[in-house]
Protein backbone atom coordinates (compact mmCIF):
# COMPACT_ATOMS: atom_id res chain seq x y z
CA UNK A 1 0.00 0.00 0.00
CA UNK A 2 0.83 3.71 -0.22
CA UNK A 3 -0.83 6.28 1.31
CA UNK A 4 2.16 8.99 1.42
CA UNK A 5 5.44 9.58 -0.64
CA UNK A 6 7.82 11.90 -1.03
CA UNK A 7 10.35 13.45 -3.48
CA UNK A 8 12.97 15.38 -2.00
CA UNK A 9 15.56 15.14 -5.51
CA UNK A 10 16.34 17.50 -7.64
CA UNK A 11 14.53 17.99 -11.22
CA UNK A 12 18.27 17.59 -12.77
CA UNK A 13 18.29 14.49 -10.93
CA UNK A 14 14.92 13.47 -12.15
CA UNK A 15 15.82 14.64 -16.03
CA UNK A 16 19.08 11.95 -15.65
CA UNK A 17 17.37 9.12 -14.53
CA UNK A 18 14.05 9.13 -15.98
CA UNK A 19 15.45 10.54 -19.00
CA UNK A 20 13.42 13.33 -19.74
CA UNK A 21 13.94 17.16 -20.54
CA UNK A 22 12.59 20.30 -19.92
CA UNK A 23 11.61 19.61 -16.11
CA UNK A 24 11.09 22.93 -14.23
CA UNK A 25 13.22 23.13 -10.84
CA UNK A 26 10.56 22.23 -8.09
CA UNK A 27 11.38 22.42 -4.34
CA UNK A 28 11.86 18.98 -2.13
CA UNK A 29 7.99 17.52 -0.90
CA UNK A 30 8.30 15.84 2.37
CA UNK A 31 4.95 14.40 2.45
CA UNK A 32 2.84 13.92 -0.36
CA UNK A 33 -0.84 13.28 0.10
CA UNK A 34 -3.84 12.16 -2.34
CA UNK A 35 -5.38 14.09 -4.00
CA UNK A 36 -2.40 16.82 -4.42
CA UNK A 37 -0.63 16.93 -7.74
CA UNK A 38 1.84 14.39 -8.27
CA UNK A 39 4.88 13.72 -10.81
CA UNK A 40 4.67 11.32 -13.28
CA UNK A 41 6.76 10.20 -16.37
CA UNK A 42 4.61 8.93 -19.56
CA UNK A 43 5.42 7.58 -23.09
CA UNK A 44 5.22 11.18 -24.86
CA UNK A 45 4.79 11.90 -28.66
CA UNK A 46 7.50 11.04 -31.27
CA UNK A 47 10.89 13.07 -30.76
CA UNK A 48 12.68 14.69 -33.53
CA UNK A 49 14.57 13.10 -35.91
CA UNK A 50 18.17 12.55 -34.51
CA UNK A 51 17.12 12.96 -30.38
CA UNK A 52 18.18 10.46 -28.71
CA UNK A 53 16.02 10.23 -25.76
CA UNK A 54 13.19 8.17 -25.13
CA UNK A 55 9.31 9.29 -25.75
CA UNK A 56 9.11 10.10 -22.78
CA UNK A 57 7.24 13.32 -20.76
CA UNK A 58 7.22 14.51 -17.15
CA UNK A 59 3.71 15.05 -16.38
CA UNK A 60 1.77 16.68 -13.08
CA UNK A 61 -1.15 14.67 -12.72
CA UNK A 62 -3.71 14.62 -9.41
CA UNK A 63 -3.08 11.63 -7.11
CA UNK A 64 -6.08 9.99 -7.07
CA UNK A 65 -7.47 8.10 -10.35
CA UNK A 66 -10.88 8.69 -11.72
CA UNK A 67 -12.12 6.64 -14.47
CA UNK A 68 -13.20 8.44 -17.65
CA UNK A 69 -17.11 6.85 -17.48
CA UNK A 70 -17.80 8.01 -13.41
CA UNK A 71 -20.34 10.74 -13.77
CA UNK A 72 -19.98 11.95 -10.11
CA UNK A 73 -16.56 11.79 -8.77
CA UNK A 74 -18.24 13.11 -5.22
CA UNK A 75 -19.78 9.75 -5.42
CA UNK A 76 -17.04 7.45 -6.21
CA UNK A 77 -14.07 6.62 -3.65
CA UNK A 78 -10.51 7.87 -3.82
CA UNK A 79 -8.51 5.76 -5.58
CA UNK A 80 -5.07 5.78 -4.86
CA UNK A 81 -3.96 2.50 -5.49
CA UNK A 82 -4.42 -0.41 -7.85
CA UNK A 83 -3.79 -3.99 -6.76
CA UNK A 84 -1.63 -5.23 -9.54
CA UNK A 85 -3.45 -9.04 -9.35
CA UNK A 86 -6.63 -7.18 -10.95
CA UNK A 87 -5.91 -4.03 -12.40
CA UNK A 88 -6.08 -5.89 -16.20
CA UNK A 89 -9.25 -7.35 -15.12
CA UNK A 90 -11.19 -4.66 -12.49
CA UNK A 91 -13.48 -1.85 -14.45
CA UNK A 92 -12.03 1.16 -12.71
CA UNK A 93 -8.46 0.49 -14.14
CA UNK A 94 -8.54 -1.91 -17.09
CA UNK A 95 -8.53 0.80 -19.28
CA UNK A 96 -5.24 2.68 -17.91
CA UNK A 97 -3.29 -0.66 -17.10
CA UNK A 98 -3.52 -1.15 -21.03
CA UNK A 99 -3.56 2.10 -22.46
CA UNK A 100 -2.07 4.77 -19.97
CA UNK A 101 1.06 3.69 -17.75
CA UNK A 102 3.05 5.82 -16.28
CA UNK A 103 6.17 5.91 -13.45
CA UNK A 104 5.60 8.06 -10.57
CA UNK A 105 9.27 9.35 -9.08
CA UNK A 106 9.64 8.97 -5.87
CA UNK A 107 12.73 9.64 -3.38
CA UNK A 108 10.37 6.78 -1.01
CA UNK A 109 7.14 6.32 0.57
CA UNK A 110 5.46 6.13 4.33
CA UNK A 111 3.92 2.92 6.20
CA UNK A 112 2.05 2.41 9.25
CA UNK A 113 2.71 -0.88 10.93
CA UNK A 114 -0.13 -0.71 12.85
CA UNK A 115 -1.25 -3.17 16.27
CA UNK A 116 -4.72 -4.97 16.63
CA UNK A 117 -4.22 -4.96 20.58
CA UNK A 118 -3.43 -1.38 21.00
CA UNK A 119 -4.88 0.24 18.59
CA UNK A 120 -1.56 1.98 18.27
CA UNK A 121 0.38 2.90 14.93
CA UNK A 122 3.83 3.58 14.16
CA UNK A 123 4.89 5.46 11.02
CA UNK A 124 7.95 4.24 9.06
CA UNK A 125 9.75 6.49 6.04
CA UNK A 126 10.80 3.19 3.58
CA UNK A 127 13.43 4.55 0.97
CA UNK A 128 15.72 2.55 -1.30
CA UNK A 129 19.39 2.20 0.67
CA UNK A 130 20.70 3.47 -2.22
CA UNK A 131 19.60 6.81 -1.11
CA UNK A 132 18.86 7.51 -5.18
CA UNK A 133 15.35 8.00 -6.97
CA UNK A 134 12.78 5.31 -7.89
CA UNK A 135 10.15 5.10 -10.43
CA UNK A 136 7.05 3.21 -8.50
CA UNK A 137 4.21 1.44 -11.92
CA UNK A 138 1.26 3.23 -11.72
CA UNK A 139 -1.70 4.00 -13.69
CA UNK A 140 -3.55 7.40 -15.17
CA UNK A 141 -6.50 8.32 -16.88
CA UNK A 142 -8.37 11.58 -18.02
CA UNK A 143 -11.49 12.62 -16.50
CA UNK A 144 -13.39 15.14 -18.20
CA UNK A 145 -15.56 17.11 -15.54
CA UNK A 146 -19.18 18.92 -15.95
CA UNK A 147 -17.27 22.18 -17.50
CA UNK A 148 -15.42 20.02 -20.01
CA UNK A 149 -12.27 20.42 -18.16
CA UNK A 150 -9.68 17.45 -18.14
CA UNK A 151 -7.98 16.26 -15.23
CA UNK A 152 -5.03 14.14 -15.52
CA UNK A 153 -5.24 11.64 -12.41
CA UNK A 154 -2.81 8.90 -11.25
CA UNK A 155 -2.64 5.71 -9.19
CA UNK A 156 -0.13 3.51 -7.58
CA UNK A 157 0.16 -0.72 -8.48
CA UNK A 158 0.82 -2.44 -5.30
CA UNK A 159 1.55 -5.97 -5.09
CA UNK A 160 2.11 -8.38 -1.46
CA UNK A 161 5.01 -7.27 0.27
CA UNK A 162 8.04 -9.58 0.49
CA UNK A 163 9.01 -11.52 3.24
CA UNK A 164 11.16 -8.34 4.73
CA UNK A 165 8.76 -5.34 4.57
CA UNK A 166 5.47 -7.87 5.59
CA UNK A 167 6.20 -7.11 8.92
CA UNK A 168 5.27 -3.66 8.58
CA UNK A 169 2.30 -3.93 6.00
CA UNK A 170 0.77 -6.70 3.87
CA UNK A 171 1.34 -4.71 1.02
CA UNK A 172 3.80 -2.39 -0.84
CA UNK A 173 3.96 0.07 -4.29
CA UNK A 174 5.76 -1.54 -7.29
CA UNK A 175 9.36 -0.52 -8.19
CA UNK A 176 10.30 -0.72 -11.48
CA UNK A 177 13.82 -0.74 -12.24
CA UNK A 178 15.24 1.14 -14.88
CA UNK A 179 16.03 -1.23 -17.55
CA UNK A 180 12.34 -1.91 -17.77
CA UNK A 181 11.28 1.98 -17.88
CA UNK A 182 10.33 1.57 -21.26
CA UNK A 183 8.78 -1.29 -21.92
CA UNK A 184 6.24 -0.51 -18.79
CA UNK A 185 5.39 2.89 -20.35
CA UNK A 186 5.49 0.84 -24.11
CA UNK A 187 1.46 0.72 -24.06
CA UNK A 188 1.40 1.07 -27.95
CA UNK A 189 3.47 -2.37 -28.10
CA UNK A 190 3.53 -4.05 -24.45
CA UNK A 191 0.18 -5.76 -23.47
CA UNK A 192 -0.79 -6.08 -19.47
CA UNK A 193 0.44 -9.95 -20.16
CA UNK A 194 3.91 -8.74 -21.91
CA UNK A 195 4.40 -6.89 -18.62
CA UNK A 196 3.22 -9.01 -16.19
CA UNK A 197 6.61 -10.56 -15.20
CA UNK A 198 6.88 -6.56 -13.31
CA UNK A 199 4.30 -6.88 -11.24
CA UNK A 200 5.97 -8.01 -7.99
CA UNK A 201 7.52 -6.28 -5.07
CA UNK A 202 10.72 -4.60 -4.64
CA UNK A 203 13.66 -7.36 -4.00
CA UNK A 204 14.48 -7.81 -0.37
CA UNK A 205 17.09 -5.33 0.42
CA UNK A 206 16.40 -2.92 -1.48
CA UNK A 207 14.46 -0.79 0.67
CA UNK A 208 15.85 0.30 4.17
CA UNK A 209 12.57 1.07 6.86
CA UNK A 210 13.30 3.43 9.32
CA UNK A 211 10.74 4.85 12.12
CA UNK A 212 10.13 8.62 12.58
CA UNK A 213 7.12 10.34 14.26
CA UNK A 214 3.70 10.98 13.95
CA UNK A 215 4.67 14.54 12.44
CA UNK A 216 3.91 12.72 9.11
CA UNK A 217 0.37 11.87 10.05
CA UNK A 218 -0.72 15.37 8.87
CA UNK A 219 -0.39 15.81 5.59
CA UNK A 220 0.52 19.93 6.30
CA UNK A 221 3.59 18.99 7.90
CA UNK A 222 5.69 19.12 5.16
CA UNK A 223 9.24 19.81 6.59
CA UNK A 224 12.33 17.81 6.60
CA UNK A 225 12.15 16.92 10.20
CA UNK A 226 9.50 14.30 9.55
CA UNK A 227 12.23 12.01 8.48
CA UNK A 228 13.70 11.87 11.08
CA UNK A 229 14.87 8.58 12.69
CA UNK A 230 13.38 8.00 16.09
CA UNK A 231 12.87 4.90 18.27
CA UNK A 232 10.21 2.34 17.16
CA UNK A 233 7.14 2.02 19.68
CA UNK A 234 6.63 -0.41 22.36
CA UNK A 235 3.37 -2.04 21.54
CA UNK A 236 4.21 -5.00 23.98
CA UNK A 237 1.00 -4.28 26.61
CA UNK A 238 1.45 -4.80 29.97
CA UNK A 239 -0.68 -7.14 31.90
CA UNK A 240 -1.78 -6.03 35.30
CA UNK A 241 -0.63 -8.55 37.59
CA UNK A 242 -2.07 -9.01 40.79
CA UNK A 243 -0.49 -9.33 44.74
CA UNK A 244 0.48 -12.50 45.56
CA UNK A 245 -2.01 -14.07 47.81
CA UNK A 246 -0.34 -15.75 51.01
CA UNK A 247 -3.48 -16.94 52.81
CA UNK A 248 -2.95 -14.19 55.74
CA UNK A 249 -5.24 -11.41 56.33
CA UNK A 250 -4.87 -7.81 56.66
CA UNK A 251 -5.61 -4.82 58.52
CA UNK A 252 -5.17 -2.65 55.53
Amino acid sequence: MCGRFSLIHSSEELQNVFAVAGVEDFPPRYNIAPTQPIMTISAGLPREAGSNLPERDALLMRWGLLPAWVKDPGDFPLLINARSETAATKASFKNAMRHRRILIPASGFYEWKRDKQTGQSQAYWVRPKSCGLVGFAGLAETYMNKDGAEIDTAAFLTAPANKEFSSIHHRMPIAVGEANFQRWLDCRNQEPRHISDLLHAPQEGMFEAIAVSDLVNKASNTTPDIQTPVTPKDFAQKKETKPADDAQGSLF
